[in-house]
């Protein structure tokens, strides 16, 4: 780890913890269902698809928009903390919130990936056709 990706992480970490924020009191938890925290994760599993598809690992834009603004908006402490908080009140709204969150994670990570990865012209032309 070099200097500069070390800033590079802590810059993009900064920012997106701040975009995270934003959301929570954007959309606030309603009766205890942490929809906030859905929505960064899903959304941060999407965008980290797309970025992982596009730049390459050891390129300075991945490792501040991958690793520093993407990871400091997407949270698994929270996760976890609004699943057992869920699971104690409600039981199967918190299994429903943790099973619901590992496949939309899951799915729109592989969607990202998916919509990320080059298109090569040769197949673009052919599927004009």
């Amino acid at each position: 780890m070099t200097p500069r990706r070390l800033l590079l992480v802590f810059s993009g970490g900064a920012i997106g913890t701040a975009a995270r924020l934003a959301v929570g009191l954007w959309l606030p938890d309603a009766d205890g269902f942490p929809a906030a925290t859905l929505l960064v994760n899903v959304l941060g599993s999407l965008l980290i698809g797309v970025v992982a598809a596009r730049l390459a690992s050891t390129a300075g834009l991945r490792v501040f928009l991958g690793t520093g603004v993407l990871g400091g908006f997407t949270t698994y402490s929270a996760f976890m903390t609004g699943t057992v908080s869920l699971w104690a009140d409600a039981p199967l709204w918190g299994l429903a919130y943790a099973a619901g969150s590992l496949v939309l994670g899951l799915s729109a990570a592989a969607l990202g990936l998916h919509l990320g990865r080059p298109r090569s012209s040769a197949r673009l032309a052919g599927a004009d056709s």
